[in-house]
């Protein structure tokens, strides 16, 4: 196994755990909390793909997936379109209301312009330096190996709170 495919298994792996989490709930239970100021399950799928969309068309050099086939125009959030969720207050996470399907469907379109990126990507690609604001710089093989540090942790928060969920009710 190359670098390359690699990267592919390991991003590959967000999808199943986000479809598991979200998949068959209803507006509700998406935007149930666990406590008044806990993340919603609505929102951690919806910040794991921005997170991951916003991350890799800066390094891909490509424009958002959110914005190029108008997510944000599907989800009508009442956020600027460069909002991934990052600092978001309470008030912001509740804000977060789609259905099951609008968040599977953009993280789905989000995951395959990743895997497009990926599957192009060769070895000496991941030398690359994508941000010299940090010392030492980071480049591309460390920023998508944070990517999907990222995304499979918010993956997995929202499938522990639909376990909290279940109990719940």
């Amino acid at each position: 196994m190359d670098v390359t495919e690699l990267l592919i298994e390991s991003h590959g792996r967000v999808g199943g755990v986000l479809h598991r989490a979200v998949g068959g709930l209803d507006a509700v239970q998406l935007t149930w909390r666990a406590d008044p100021e806990a993340n919603t399950i609505a929102w951690l799928a919806w910040h794991a793909a921005r997170g991951e969309d916003s991350q890799v068309a800066d390094v891909a050099g490509t424009p958002q997936v959110w914005t190029a086939q108008d997510w944000s125009g599907r989800f009508a959030l009442p956020f600027d379109d460069d909002a991934t969720g990052y600092g978001q207050s309470s008030t912001e996470v509740g804000e977060v209301e789609a259905t099951a399907e609008q968040l599977l469907g953009y993280y789905d379109a989000v995951a395959e312009a990743t895997h497009e990126f990926l599957a192009g990507l060769t070895e000496a690609d991941l030398d690359r330096v994508v941000d010299a604001g940090w010392d030492p710089p980071v480049t591309l093989g460390v920023r998508l190996v944070s990517i999907i540090g990222d995304s499979l942790q918010h993956a997995g928060q929202a499938s522990f709170v639909r376990g909290l969920l279940q109990r719940a009710t």
